[in-house]
């Protein structure tokens, strides 16, 4: 499966979350609202999650295993990257 478009939606100069992204695969299923988070080690990204009854949030939609995510992670954050250059 294959990253095939990465949508910067919104960005925030203030606050810890920096911009919401939808990423499209393959050309054929998109996942909107992933948060670019920044944390205490740097930008990460959160998934898109709900509110439970218990008052937790739990992920909608999120990569298996840790080479996704880190995959996923890394494309994202590169193409916010350049976005912040493009508004620059």
């Amino acid at each position: 499966m294959d990253i095939t478009d990465v949508r910067i939606r919104k960005m925030n100069d203030d606050g810890k979350m920096k911009a919401i992204v939808s990423v499209t695969f393959d050309d054929s299923f998109v996942v909107h609202d992933i948060k670019i988070i920044e944390g205490q080690n740097g930008l990460f990204i959160a998934m898109p999650s709900r509110k439970v009854a218990e008052g937790d949030y739990r992920d909608i939609a999120h990569p298996i295993n840790s080479n996704t995510r880190a995959k996923l992670q890394n494309i994202i954050l590169t193409e916010y990257e350049k976005a912040l250059t493009n508004i620059s």
